[in-house]
């Protein structure tokens, strides 16, 4: 199987910064894989919330997630405080993707330690079936 690679785009619009706690510790003295997922989760409802929507509330559908990939570059440790930008790009009719560029700081510059892409696509939780992304959203988000 061919290793992920994901291009991150020039440009975010949103950043914010999430502490790494002690419950995202694995075994191995790191955060673990699933705390990288924990840590984008919780940036992309920052980066809703900004634009004024949340994932069950996005003017007037919801969001579900299709797809993820993470690349690992650095590992995190507990008390880092990571940097997360995000971007919104490549909406289609009912879908767009999510990236995410994780941060910190050592030795006083900042270091990519992952970076991440979510697609998410519109959905209609009441009817079950797939949505068209509003216009508005497009917007708001791009």
């Amino acid at each position: 199987m061919a290793r992920i690679k994901i291009e991150l785009p020039d440009n975010f619009a949103f950043t914010t910064h999430i502490p790494v706690r002690i419950t995202d510790i694995n075994y191995g003295g790191h955060a673990g894989n699933d705390a990288f997922l924990a840590l984008i989760h919780e940036a992309r409802m920052q980066f809703l919330k900004k634009c004024g929507y949340t994932e069950l509330a996005l003017a007037g559908i919801g969001l579900i997630m299709r797809d993820v990939g993470i690349e690992f570059k650095e590992e995190l440790f507990y008390g880092d405080l990571v940097a997360i930008s995000v971007c919104a790009t490549e909406f289609t009719k009912a879908s767009f993707e999510i990236y995410y560029k994780l941060e910190r700081d050592i030795n006083g510059q900042r270091k990519l330690v992952a970076a991440a892409k979510t697609g998410m696509v519109g959905y209609d939780y009441a009817g079950k079936k797939v949505a068209a992304i509003p216009a508005e959203v497009i917007q708001s988000l791009s």
